[in-house]
């Protein structure tokens, strides 16, 4: 996605330039840091994966984790639910969700400091600094691990000391037009997630597809058991691709209905406005101090500057046009997915329509053949009813007249086989038969 002819980081690049000048303008009046910095490995309550040491025994209820943070550091570890809700400052409940009770849901929520992603496979709480993925091992979540990987390579202390070093502009300056230049790290880990659960799922609809067309044909040419058990078994797999299609799609849609949620899933934003506000108290607090000969100059300053913070968080909270531009991109392609699913289900209807046609006629068919039998055997049934009396010892005149046999049973067979065509007849004029 991140290279295709949709790619959000293409559609946004043009806005993000007219951005630029009023970046540089804010931060040159702020001093606070525009980016989290890393955070720490986790230590307590997990054990390293593939340690050297001799390994510990389990602890109850711990899960596999892998911590990823935005330079690359990465560490997969064992731990208990209170270190990731300790960690992320995320509620209990929300660890649940990615539980295997929920496990065919698709949830995109936005809490206080992180989101909690659960789409397919994709099971992760992600940061402003960091994402946590749970089972990072199966081989459904590699790729997303390999895309990571290649997203945020690794960097150490050394590179980032000399690139600081040979930096010609301030280093608050340049940290702001790098996350107006780029997207947010926690919305370049959500664009990976979508990414890897479209393919994912892109796949899937191409073996679906795959596998559709030719038992499809091939029922239409020869109903026979076996092949109706591939096209109900095909219907089965449908249905369940089109469930999960159709959540992750109702997830994004959600998200684009209500701008607000998508306001809180801005937590690069949150966490430099909070960084704002707190160097805006201790200015406020440092200046109590100062003589009063500066104290209305310095106070009318620190004034303008908070009230030229405020209009700017209170704008940038209403823009959600990255977001909004990054889900709409990933929502065009899970629609036509579910588009070519619901390709896929309609000519299984059709053929099954067919099919059925198919059976009705040759019902039909059976029916109006057995239609022509009964009226048959009536006709015959006259003249056995009429052979049976005259087979009967009782007397009568015809017996002694010579040579009448003959006579009377081509006259009977000749009656009965009118009988067949009268009755034909009237249940051809009743539309009983076909013509």
């Amino acid at each position: 996605m991140g290279k295709g002819p949709l790619s959000f980081r293409r559609l946004s690049s043009i806005r993000r330039r007219k951005k630029g000048s009023a970046v540089k303008d804010d931060a040159s009046q702020t001093s606070t840091p525009s980016s989290p910095p890393p955070p720490p490995p986790i230590n307590a309550g997990g054990q390293i994966v593939g340690g050297t040491g001799k390994a510990k025994k389990k602890a109850g209820g711990a899960r596999l984790w892998m911590r990823f943070d935005r330079t690359g550091a990465m560490e997969v570890v064992e731990c208990d639910k209170s270190t990731i809700i300790k960690r992320a400052s995320v509620p209990a409940r929300d660890l649940r969700i990615l539980g295997p009770v929920f496990s065919h849901s698709s949830n995109i929520l936005a809490r206080e400091k992180a989101i909690v992603v659960n789409l397919e496979v994709i099971k992760a709480i992600v940061t402003a600094e960091e994402v946590l993925l749970l089972d990072p091992l199966r081989p459904e979540v590699l790729p997303f691990v390999e895309r990571l990987k290649q997203q945020f390579p690794q960097r150490n202390g050394t590179d980032n000391a000399s690139a600081n070093v040979q930096s010609p502009l301030p280093l608050d300056l340049e940290a702001a037009e790098g996350l107006q230049s780029e997207l947010p790290f926690e919305f370049q880990v959500l664009e990976i997630a979508l990414e890897v659960v479209c393919s994912y799922v892109d796949r899937s609809v191409v073996v679906l597809e795959t596998e559709a067309w030719p038992v499809l044909d091939e029922l239409t040419k020869n109903v026979s058991t076996e092949n109706l058990e591939y096209v109900r078994s095909l219907k089965s797999n449908l249905t369940r691709l089109l469930a999960r299609v159709q959540k992750v799609r109702d997830e994004l849609e959600h998200l684009l209905d209500d701008n607000e949620d998508m306001a809180d899933l801005y937590l690069t934003r949150k966490w430099i406005q909070n960084q704002q506000n707190e160097a805006i108290l201790a200015g406020t607090a440092s200046n109590s101090i100062v003589p009063p000969l500066h104290n209305t100059s310095n106070l009318h300053r620190l004034t303008s500057n908070r009230s030229a913070s405020m209009v700017t968080s209170n704008t940038d909270e209403d823009d959600v046009e990255d977001l909004e531009m990054l889900l709409e991109a990933y929502f065009m392609q899970l629609e036509g997915m579910r588009n070519k699913i619901l390709t896929v289900r309609e000519y299984i209807d059709d053929t099954e329509d067919y099919v059925n046609i198919q059976l009705d006629n040759q019902r039909n068919e059976l029916i109006q053949l057995q239609l022509t039998l009964t009226i048959a055997s009536f006709a015959i049934a006259a003249e056995t009813l009429l052979a049976s009396l005259f087979g009967m010892n009782i007397h009568c005149p015809l017996y002694d007249t010579h040579g009448v046999f003959g006579y009377f049973v081509w006259s009977v067979t000749a009656l009965c086989i009118v009988l067949f065509m009268v009755t034909l007849g009237y249940a051809r004029w009743k539309k009983l038969l076909g013509s």
